[in-house]
């Protein structure tokens, strides 16, 4: 193994320790001693499944299955719970695990949706980081045109990652923006266009027909645009970022999943239950503030990191 892969391996197995302490040590605790499996045993995990954000659908599959295999003399010592957990949520992160593939020398477009403080913008500069270190060519578009902090910190990164940045001023169309910007990256010869867009909840209804009419203006420009809607979610946020994967999913359609700040959370869990519940390709993963923190989702890795395995 890479020793680059060796310290993200570890960073991911640090950044997720407070998640092993809720769900895993937790779940040692109850097994701890036990000699029989009953229903009291059941009882227990399920409550600390629930505690660990993993949700009400994994958990309940995870016990049925649980029982099942105890009903067929498969599981006999409580220690063995253990593996079926581990089974459990690697055959449904695995499910999931959808790396984002961009078509060599053809304009692909990547509209990123979430709401404010998610790590956003810094989840597009990295991104952007990442696709010209793999030779594309990358433009940014700042179509978040409500907030003048949003282009500025778009600029930032625009300006650390050496790519061209498609801007308006505060309060211009963001449709005018992404107009901008594709033919801007087809004059260029431009492979990449990544737009940044607003995450203002207190407008929600304003928010989302803004977002639809970006995303026709993009289809009218170049059809198949966008080619891929990615949600950028905040780990830390537990049920909330339930909340939202559900309503931008629901009105304007989520290609790929981004989860930010695993990194000190103990709500890691709720990876799970965003994998089982909306079955949409998670593609990456933030676990810090680094160019280089914002991974490719690899869900063995995932699920041996919160068990503290290499």
């Amino acid at each position: 193994m890479g020793s680059e892969r060796k310290s993200f391996l570890g960073k991911l197995k640090a950044g997720l320790a407070k998640t092993r302490e809720i769900l895993v040590k937790n779940i040692d605790n109850i097994i701890l001693g036990e000699k029989v499996i009953d229903q009291r045993l059941f009882e227990e995990l399920e409550e600390a499944l629930i505690t660990a954000d993993v949700g009400p659908a994994f958990t309940y599959d995870l016990i049925e299955r649980m029982k099942e295999q105890v009903k067929r003399k498969e599981l006999n010592s409580p220690e063995l719970l253990k593996s079926v957990l581990r089974d459990h949520m690697r055959e449904i992160l695995g499910k999931n695990e959808s790396p984002l593939l961009l078509p060599p020398h053809e304009l692909f477009t990547i509209m990123v949706v979430g709401v404010n403080g998610t790590g956003k913008t810094t989840t597009i500069g990295k991104m952007a980081y990442s696709f010209k270190e793999g030779g594309r060519s990358v433009l940014l578009a700042a179509a978040d045109t409500f907030r003048a902090a949003a282009i500025e910190q778009l600029e930032v990164w625009s300006q650390r990652v050496g790519v061209p940045l498609i801007k308006q001023k505060t309060g211009s169309d963001p449709s005018a923006v992404v107009f901008d910007a594709l033919h801007a990256a087809k004059f260029n010869k431009i492979d990449t266009v990544i737009v940044d867009t607003a995450g203002r909840l207190h407008t929600r209804v304003n928010l989302m027909e803004e977002l639809k009419k970006m995303k026709r203006i993009m289809g009218r420009e170049l059809p198949g645009a966008p080619h891929e809607i990615l949600l950028v979610l905040d780990a830390t946020t537990g049920q909330n970022a339930i909340t939202q994967a559900k309503m931008f999913n629901d009105e304007i359609g989520v290609t790929g999943i981004i989860i930010t700040k695993l990194d000190g959370t103990a709500k890691g869990g709720v990876i799970i239950r965003i994998a089982r519940e909306f079955n949409i390709p998670i593609r990456y993963i933030g676990i810090g503030e680094g160019l280089d923190d914002l991974r490719r989702f690899d869900s063995k890795e995932f699920v041996n990191a919160i068990f503290g395995e290499n």
